[in-house]
């Protein structure tokens, strides 16, 4: 077995000195090593909040230049004459039935009732709808949707249903003879919705 002696005095004096020195570098190291994890982290951190208010900031920089353009394009007239350019829905429809009425005498037919649709959810841009029954020869149903498919303001059709009637006519007594015998004369009967868009948020 060995025995080790008592320390010389350097030696004592050596141990006091590294125990000094050892214990506040474990101190240091044990809060110093997390302080600067912690640190990096936050660093990181920053970076990216940073980096996200640049973003936002060039994203609201943008918003003059689209609410610009926006405008612009309201103010279009090439692009609003597609458009019923009305403050309310109503006024909108009345447009519509206007439309629809002139369309249907100038074709000849007869326009025998028409009833305003409310509008659909929240639509963008909002839409004005008539539905109407009209009825009319052959022709003069060509010459209404026609009229439809080339309007200005754009105009669409849906919900189309036709059905074929048959009427009689009488010819007027002619001077010094009889009535002639009655003729038929076959006549259409279309249903349809007619939808076109307005300007703005009419409602």
């Amino acid at each position: 077995m060995i025995k080790v002696g008592p320390l010389p005095p350097w030696g004592r004096c050596l141990l006091a000195w590294s125990v000094a020195i050892l214990i506040p570098v474990i101190m240091l190291l044990a809060v110093g090593v997390p302080w600067l994890q912690r640190m990096t982290e936050l660093e990181s951190e920053t970076e990216s909040v940073v980096d996200q208010i640049q973003r936002f900031e060039r994203l609201i920089a943008t918003i003059p230049r689209l609410k610009a353009e926006l405008e612009r394009e309201r103010n279009n007239q090439e692009i609003k004459a597609f458009y019923f350019d009305a403050p309310t829905a109503a006024l909108a429809g009345a447009q519509l039935q206007a439309t629809i009425q002139e369309m249907v005498q100038a074709a000849g037919a007869r326009l025998v009732n028409s009833q305003f649709l409310p509008a659909e959810g929240n639509e963008q841009p909002p839409r004005v709808r008539i539905r109407a029954q009209i009825q009319g020869d052959t022709n003069a149903m060509l010459d209404v949707l026609y009229s439809l498919e080339h309007a200005r303001p754009f105009l669409f059709v849906d919900q189309l249903s036709v059905r074929s009637t048959t009427r009689r006519e009488r010819r007027d007594r002619r001077q010094g003879g009889t009535n002639p015998p009655a003729q038929t004369k076959q006549e259409l009967t279309i249903r349809l919705d007619v939808f076109g868009y307005a300007l703005g948020s009419a409602s």
